[in-house]
């Protein structure tokens, strides 16, 4: 996810990481942010669409979704507050303000309440 961020730079890249249901995350799908902006980001809704249907055939469920700040911390904007429509999921983040040292966050949005969560990385 980090490296493909980088790629992204200097946009904002994003992606929806799944796995079994109640299970550890196991598979990330980058997808195009059709903003192809710094600031902001927008799924290209057809590549959503035919993820979805893949992780369906997988038997995956969404667990996360992923993207990049370029400039700002790993925290969710006012947008990313508003636009979290997902509150079973986890919103990750990293933040690229140095390119050197991502930091990457996880978060839990529910009615617009933001709580940070523990990454915990299994093998």
């Amino acid at each position: 996810m980090i490296d493909y961020a980088k790629k992204g730079f200097p946009n904002e890249a994003c992606g929806i990481l799944a796995g079994k249901p109640n299970g550890p995350v196991s598979e990330f799908f980058p997808m195009t942010n059709t903003d192809n902006a710094s600031i902001s980001y927008f799924m290209d809704p057809k590549e959503q669409l035919a993820v979805f249907k893949k992780m369906r055939n997988l038997g995956l469920e969404m667990s996360g979704i992923f993207h990049s700040h370029v400039a700002s911390e790993a925290a969710p904007s006012q947008k990313d507050i508003r636009l979290a429509f997902y509150p079973e999921v986890s919103y990750l983040i990293v933040s690229l303000s140095d390119m050197n040292r991502p930091v990457l966050c996880s978060f839990k949005i529910q009615n617009e309440k933001v709580a940070e969560e523990e990454i915990k990385i299994v093998d």
